[in-house]
């Protein structure tokens, strides 16, 4: 595999008051709306905590820290890339009274449990959406401290 094929993404797994935080956007190959967490790639020079706190806000308007992590997925999509995913863990104890994306690729936000999530009628972007959620309510949360950063 080509390296150009191969991308270094995160997410933001954001639980709140019972509920998940997805992000509405226009899938780029199908064209279709799809729900996903905040999510994108890690740029050049920029560490993991970095790229998923500056992608939560860009998606959402939130400035929040992570708590953990869920660990890493991968998938190889229809358009032949592979992606490799770091899902990280927001359990924020409050929220600011208004928040909304930044990016107009972003078309709302949605706070969802697992259920209202599979009997959505926006599908969920790709099988790493449901499988971040899955991993959270199976207990999996990961320490911080085992990304090691190194300068």
């Amino acid at each position: 595999m080509s390296r150009e094929r191969l991308h270094l993404t995160v997410a933001a797994v954001v639980f709140y008051d019972g509920k998940f935080l997805f992000v509405e956007e226009r899938d780029k190959v199908s064209g279709k709306l799809v729900l996903n967490q905040p999510a994108g790639h890690v740029e050049q020079d920029e560490d993991l905590i970095s790229a998923v706190k500056r992608e939560l806000f860009e998606e959402t308007g939130l400035k929040l820290s992570p708590s953990g992590w869920l660990g890493i997925s991968q998938l190889k999509a229809l358009n032949g890339h592979q992606y490799v995913r770091v899902n990280f863990v927001f359990e924020p104890e409050q929220l600011p009274a208004q928040f909304a994306p930044q990016d107009s690729d972003i078309l709302a936000l949605h706070w969802l449990n697992p259920t209202e999530l599979q009997n959505n009628s926006l599908p969920a972007r790709s099988k790493l959406v449901t499988d971040a959620i899955d991993c959270y309510t199976s207990g999996i949360n990961l320490p911080l401290s085992l990304i090691q950063q190194r300068a």
